[in-house]
């Protein structure tokens, strides 16, 4: 006989090639990628093929998939967000799970079905698909669109709603053996432990973080990530509660420290992985031939999360958050699916015994259709939204667009963030930059003790390692105005530079390099432009020492501009060539630039009197005083202190100009 930790192995092996090749395939296809890992799944299960005969036997590799799942919800679930979306999450979330929960519910009962089953049945379909909706919504440019926002109020609510469901089924599972003080008495206990848990967390994991995170050991740092994962799972279960629950409450108390950003891009990849094969697991417990054999069942379910579902989130956001039909429409048809939590509660529910064989395989059944089937009918939303406000009087109708082109609205706006690498001087000066022009920015940083100073002074800074693709992705780097890299690591910097351009190619990079041999290969990574300080130095050098001889300093800039222009040609070339002709020519050739009048300067006597022409050689083709600006003034125009005049000459003529009204400004004293 085989051993059993071979035929695990085996197992384990087959869930991860299942997996892999679900994602691959559907994501291909454009489809749900949880869909992928259930239809193969049952593919590869006993009721098909038969390649792995106990699923069962993985379970608890699978459930860690879940745990993580409630670790990220968690932790993508920061204050501010709440708080925006509070009034959408409270009344349209509240309302959708508490009116699809009590239909489902009645009819539930009404058809013979027990009463804690069918609650259980009722918050399954409640449940809609976060990560599938806001995937589809981001590809759309609609997450801030109208309907958008309502969808994501409303997943919000969901995602909340799934810790008090999971809380509960341990309870409906004793059913009418549960005497009121019993009841009681379990729901105190819970209430305790849940409440432990939370201060356990609230108060240990960012401590924990901070420390950590100090340290500067990115393996530490991703060895502590996992142990708040599988540490908050266990202490909830080791209190009475579920392990889901734990993670999200670890989860909910990182979101609001400054390692957010960081520990999620440590979990992202484990989470991606361990949740693949829970539905993979999950599918394999799928029968085929129950979809056949109950397939007025499983219609009824599918018709429930999409009409029931899609008809309760139109009536509230026109009769509740008064944003129209056409709104709600949008907003139901995107939600009208079963998610991932409804496969979470319903293993719980399974394994409580609350739902029987054929309901469970009913409920996996309708879930895989009605996610395959979202794609397609969030691409035909806007036309039924649109045929039913058409048929509704006006005062039903959405007061806001909603149409298609409505999308790119939101974009703009979200195209004016800039990211900034780096809080040395140049990380900060920029900041200071921005902050001053009311610029949206963000600043990462590397150092935790600099992140916790800066975030006391309220700077708008995250720890983390931006050459992380998660860490980038949840930054939102696609949709940045432009990234600025201001760190004295050269290798990092090109790594990172390198990251940012594979995750968004057309975004202009800006990056900071201290030597000339470090420019080519950042350019050859991704930057757009290469600063680098050795040059800058170079340059400035070149300015002091030209700004000793007559040259004027409209020239003298015009010169250092052209060095930049020319990606520092001439301070890389071989030390024994020339300099380029045309360079030196920028130092003496005509050229328009604008001359302030010193202040000493008396005045009184015109252009035509002080013999500009003839003295400097230089024309005054312009003159701007207190805003007023004179084209081609005459002869006769004389010169005040202040006046900013415009002429055209060389650079000597220029310097002659300024040292004509220097003198004439002695004379007058």
């Amino acid at each position: 006989m085989e051993p059993l930790h071979s035929i695990q192995l085996f197992e384990v092996l087959v869930l991860l090639c299942l997996a892999a090749a679900g994602l691959a395939l559907f994501e291909r296809l454009k489809l749900p990628a949880i869909a992928g890992f259930l239809v193969l799944g049952a593919i590869a299960g006993p009721g098909v093929l038969g390649i792995v005969q106990e699923p069962d036997r993985v379970r608890a590799l699978a459930e860690i998939g879940v745990v993580f799942l409630l670790f990220e919800i968690g932790l993508d679930l920061p204050l501010d967000r709440a708080q925006r979306l509070w009034r959408g999450a409270l009344i349209g979330g509240g309302l959708q799970v508490a009116l699809t929960m009590g239909i489902v519910y009645a009819v539930a009962v009404a058809l013979g079905l027990s009463k804690g089953p069918a609650l259980v049945l009722g918050g399954m379909i409640a449940m809609s698909s976060t990560a599938l909706v806001l995937r589809l919504l981001s590809d759309q440019g609609q997450t801030n669109s109208p309907h958008g926002q309502l969808a994501t109020s409303i997943l919000l609510f969901q995602d909340l709603s799934i810790v008090p469901l999971l809380l509960l089924v341990p309870l409906l599972a004793q059913g009418e053996t549960l005497s009121l003080a019993s009841f009681a008495w379990t729901v105190a206990k819970l209430a305790a432990a849940l409440a432990a848990v939370l201060y356990i967390v609230r108060f240990a994991v960012p401590r924990a973080l901070d420390r950590m995170a100090r340290l500067r050991s990115a393996d530490l740092f991703s060895l502590l990530a996992l142990i708040i994962v599988l540490g908050s799972a266990f202490l909830a279960e080791e209190l009475g509660l579920t392990l889901a629950v734990g993670a999200f409450l670890a989860g909910v108390a990182a979101s609001s420290s400054p390692y957010a950003h960081q520990l999620f891009s440590e979990v992202v990849p484990l989470r991606g992985v361990v949740l693949g094969i829970f539905f993979t697991a999950v599918g394999m417990l799928f029968e085929p031939l129950v979809m056949i054999q109950q397939a007025p069942l499983v219609l009824s379910i599918v018709l429930a999360a999409t009409l029931v579902k899609g008809t309760v989130i139109t009536g509230v956001s026109a009769l509740f958050l008064r944003r129209g039909v056409g709104v709600g429409a949008l907003a139901g048809i995107s939600l009208a699916q079963c998610g991932e939590f409804s496969f979470v509660l319903a293993e719980v529910a399974a394994r409580s015994g609350l739902l029987s064989e054929t309901l469970h395989q009913a409920v996996l059944a309708a879930s895989i259709v009605s996610l395959i089937a979202t794609p397609f009918m969030m691409r035909r939303a806007p036309e039924i939204a649109e045929a039913l406000e058409t048929r509704l009087p006006a005062g039903w109708r959405s007061k806001t667009r909603w149409k298609r082109d409505a999308a790119h609205h939101d974009r703009a706006r979200d195209d004016e963030r800039v990211i900034v690498v780096g809080y040395g001087p140049a990380g900060r000066t920029l900041a200071k930059l921005l902050r001053s022009q009311h610029r949206p920015y963000v600043v990462v940083e590397a150092n935790a003790t600099t992140v916790a100073q800066a975030a006391k002074q309220g700077e708008h800074i995250v720890f983390g390692d931006a050459a992380r693709p998660a860490f980038l992705e949840r930054l939102g780097v696609a949709k940045a105005k432009f990234v600025t890299v201001a760190i004295s690591d050269p290798l990092a910097t090109r790594r990172i530079v390198a990251r940012v351009r594979a995750a968004a190619p057309r975004l202009p990079i800006l990056a900071r390099a201290r030597f000339v041999h470090e420019v080519e290969p950042l350019e050859a990574v991704g930057a757009s432009c290469v600063v680098a300080e050795e040059y800058e130095g170079s340059i400035e050098l070149v300015r002091q020492a030209l700004a000793q001889f007559d040259f004027h300093a409209g020239a003298i800039r015009n010169f250092a501009e052209a060095l930049r222009d020319e990606d520092y040609e001439a301070i890389r070339s071989t030390p024994g060539l020339e300099l380029d002709p045309w360079l030196v020519d920028l130092l003496r050739e005509s050229e328009h630039e604008w001359i302030t009048v010193p202040h000493r300067f008396a005045g009184g006597r015109s252009l035509a009197e002080l013999d500009v022409r003839a003295r400097t050689g230089v024309s005054v083709v312009a003159v701007d005083r207190r805003g007023a600006v004179d084209a081609v003034p005459s002869p006769d125009f004389a010169p005040r202190a202040g006046d900013r005049l415009l002429v055209l000459g060389t650079s000597d003529g220029l310097t002659d100009l300024e040292g004509l009204f220097e003198s004439e400004s002695r004379l007058d004293a």
